[in-house]
């Protein structure tokens, strides 16, 4: 399963590129507008640093809107996806999108057919918003299940990007059932990272090694080696 960071903020790309695991970000103009920089120098920025898909959102409702921005985003970087809103107009924007071999994920899927459609359509992802649902007592991952168990009777490629994720459970529950990607905020990519037993074991066997070197009077692992 790949996993992409829901973020604009260039370090903390930076940083979950540097662990090797970041596979793609997705972005909105929200997102953007917190970084207090020019807008199309962020999407630049972001794309030089990860390897994979840049998600980038229209702002526009309306066919020909949406349409126009799509392009234009596109041409930023060949990495940039556009993302365009699960509407009436949105499915037609994403038609003519892709006939122009412009890569597209759509955004605020809440239902099976929205899935459904969206793919039939021809978008590359959709975004199934699995958090809000939760807000609401609806279960987001049963959602997940659904659309996954609809794409593989059909072999739809379309990819099945996990959006609105809230925690770590998340994450593991969507890789238990077979998402392709996850998406997420910086916050729940580090909680990933940890476990109380891990940081206890790692604190007892430092003390440790601080009583053997002592024995053996090195100060690392390389001096007890006799490596210079």
């Amino acid at each position: 399963m790949k996993i992409f960071l829901d973020t604009a903020n260039i370090a903390e790309i930076r940083e979950a590129a540097s662990i090797g695991m970041l596979d793609g970000v997705t972005t909105n103009p929200t997102l953007i507008a917190k970084e207090g920089k020019e807008f199309k120098s962020v999407l630049e920025e972001i794309c030089e640093v990860v390897p994979g898909p840049v998600n980038a959102e229209v702002v526009s409702v309306d066919f020909t809107g949406m349409v126009r921005e799509g392009e234009v985003l596109a041409k930023i970087h060949p990495k940039i996806v556009v993302k365009v809103p699960m509407i009436k107009e949105g499915l037609k924007a994403i038609r003519k999108l892709t006939d122009q071999g412009i890569k597209v994920n759509t955004t605020l899927i809440f239902s099976p057919s929205q899935a459904l459609l969206a793919a039939k359509a021809g978008a590359n992802f959709v975004s199934p918003f699995i958090g809000r649902l939760d807000d609401i007592s609806q279960s987001g991952m049963d959602l997940i299940r659904q659309i996954i168990q609809i794409f593989d009777n059909y072999e739809i490629a379309t990819e099945v990007l996990v959006a609105s994720s809230r925690h770590p459970l998340h994450v593991v529950e969507s890789a238990l059932i077979g998402a392709d990607i996850v998406t997420m905020p910086y916050k729940v990519f580090e909680q990933l990272l940890k476990h109380p037993l891990t940081d206890i074991g790692l604190k007892n066997f430092l003390s440790d090694w601080e009583k053997f070197k002592s024995t053996y009077k090195a100060e690392n692992l390389l001096e007890l080696l006799k490596v210079r």
